[in-house]
């Protein structure tokens, strides 16, 4: 359904912004509503990374910053807000093979209802044969317990790893590590890998949902030399089984799949690896399309010189999933997902902007692109900052709030691993708002939003979402089923506009007083993410139960 036209543009801009009287922030429900009707419109087809549409919502964003008088940070030199992302699209050219051969047999899977390989972002023409060898969840943590390539020689060789994590290990520990698993296996020398899911992720993500959300292209932003960033660029061969095909290449008796499966479903249970015996041949064909498109960087000053290089960063993917989805409707619009996000932003630049005291800190805001493709555009500016010699101290990230009920408490996954867990609940409280703990540890959530690529640099960060107390758990978990990466994310859906403000006022203190924090943001001792990605950084004791 379309419901703004382009040239509407400009008359949403001035839609109304947030009031600032002596102590009192007021935010306007039709402000958050005008900027996710606009970002949601059909017209911009989903907001797909290097649309015509993703531009068309990157220069509603940089005119929102504009308007308010925030200083453009995308190309400081230029006085641009954008930031150009240069990447490259690898797509898939006819059907990818694997075929698995040995013990008297030969396997063919050339099925999505079988196995999921996606386009290979180095070779073009690409056959890669090699064994296979079983690794168990293929995490090589032995100081966390977790040893699952002890005696095992994946030199060359394809491994096959159980998707996931022990059950029982904490879970942003766990989705880490399950992040973490091609570099394990490059680091041990292996060349391919391939996923099989568990018990466990089955049930929450069906085979036939994982077929549905398959088969796109894949894009990685390009180094200065012109060749894809590639967190294990080694890895030449990866793909998805399905559990059912895969109980064929290995052995039967108490070595099964099944009995694999049943073992690593049990709290603690670590299945062991072994040689299966068996070489497996991918083929596959992948053309290539070089193209940019920009995250949206912003800045509102600080008032403290002394402090003027400590940036105070505000992520939201501006990104969605485009027009590619079957039936009638084909948009995937993304309201929720992340339109939501990206006005909650600005609503909060708006509001510092017209703040009389201004943040201590500098604040950046940032829309970044490709998020959907693999968290692209914030990896890309977090590894080419536009702070010049200034650094990011903590990051605020907001992706998919669920705007359809009137919230009481709000999650800042990641708020346990930092002493910014205690200043955002504290600042949460100013608006009258709880601040609870992860209520989908399953899920993994932390690392799989744009805060995460600046975790992975040693920045404390926050990842901010809607509650789950009263209708809140409900709300989100029918998003999630129904209308989650559908074409359904749309305005049809039942926003409560004024749970969008709300939500912005939450974030407007949140991100405050984090920027008029007189000591910066330290990792916990214990933090893992702090031992592995800051090891020579200042720690904070954890606090006390």
């Amino acid at each position: 359904m379309r419901l703004v036209a382009p040239f509407l543009a400009l008359s949403l801009l001035a839609a109304p912004v947030a009031v600032v009287a002596a102590e009192q922030i007021r935010f306007d429900p039709e402000a958050v509503r005008a900027h996710v009707t606009f970002l949601a419109d059909d017209t911009l087809d989903g907001r797909g990374s290097g649309t015509k549409g993703y531009t068309i919502a990157a220069n509603y964003v940089a005119a929102q910053f504009r308007a308010m008088g925030a200083v453009p940070m995308g190309d400081p030199a230029k006085g641009s807000y954008f930031q150009q992302v240069p990447l490259r699209e690898a797509k898939l050219v006819g059907q990818p093979v694997l075929t698995i051969s040995g013990k008297g047999q030969t396997l063919r899977f050339d099925s999505r209802e079988k196995v999921l390989i996606g386009p290979s972002a180095q070779e073009a023409q690409q056959r890669v044969e090699a064994p296979l060898v079983f690794v168990g969840f293929g995490i090589d943590r032995p100081d966390l317990g977790v040893d699952d390539y002890r005696q095992l020689d994946v030199k060359g060789k394809i491994v096959v790893v159980l998707s996931g994590y022990p059950r029982g290990m904490n879970s942003e520990v766990g989705a880490h590590l399950n992040a973490e698993k091609a570099r394990m296996a490059m680091k041990r020398g292996a060349i391919g890998i391939i996923t099989v899911p568990t018990l466990q992720d089955t049930s929450r993500r069906p085979w036939a949902r994982r077929m549905e959300m398959s088969g796109e292209p894949r894009s990685n932003w390009l180094q200065a030399d012109g060749t894809p960033f590639l967190r294990a660029p080694a890895i030449r061969a990866d793909a998805a089984l399905n559990p059912d095909a895969a109980a064929q290449i290995f052995p039967a008796g108490k070595q099964s799949l099944a009995a694999i499966l049943a073992e690593a479903d049990k709290v603690g249970g670590k299945p062991r690896g072994f040689a299966l015996g068996m070489t497996a041949t991918l083929e596959r064909t992948s053309e290539y399309r070089a193209y940019s498109s920009p995250n949206v960087v912003a800045m509102i000053p600080g008032s403290d010189p002394s402090v003027a290089d400590e940036y105070v960063l505000m992520t939201a993917h501006l990104d969605h999933i485009g027009d590619h989805a079957k039936g009638d409707d084909k948009i995937n619009n993304g309201a929720m997902d992340n339109a939501a996000g990206v006005a909650t932003m600005i609503e909060v630049a708006k509001a510092l902007a017209k703040d009389g005291k201004r943040p201590r800190r500098p604040i950046l805001f940032a829309a970044v692109t490709n998020e959907e493709g693999g968290l692209i555009g914030s990896e890309y500016l977090a590894l080419n900052p536009v702070t010049g010699k200034g650094k990011v101290v903590a990051v605020v990230n907001f992706d998919m709030p669920i705007l359809t009920y009137r919230f009481t408490d709000v999650v800042a996954f990641g708020a346990e691993n930092s002493t910014l867990g205690p200043v955002v609940g504290k600042a949460a409280a100013q608006a009258g708002i709880q601040l609870s703990p992860d209520p989908l540890p399953e899920e993994g959530l932390f690392t799989r939003s744009d805060h995460y690529r600046f975790v992975q640099q040693g920045i404390p960060s926050v990842f901010l979402m809607t509650g789950h107390a009263g209708p809140g758990k409900e709300a989100f978990n029918h998003f999630l089923a129904t209308h989650y990466h559908r074409p359904s994310d749309d305005l049809n859906l039942p926003f409560d506009w004024a749970a969008g403000a709300k939500f912005a006022e939450v974030n407007y203190y949140i991100v405050r007083a984090i920027a008029d924090e007189a000591e910066l943001p330290r990792w916990y001792e214990r933090s893992l993410f702090g031992r592995e990605f800051a090891p020579n950084a200042p720690k904070a004791p954890n606090p006390k139960p």
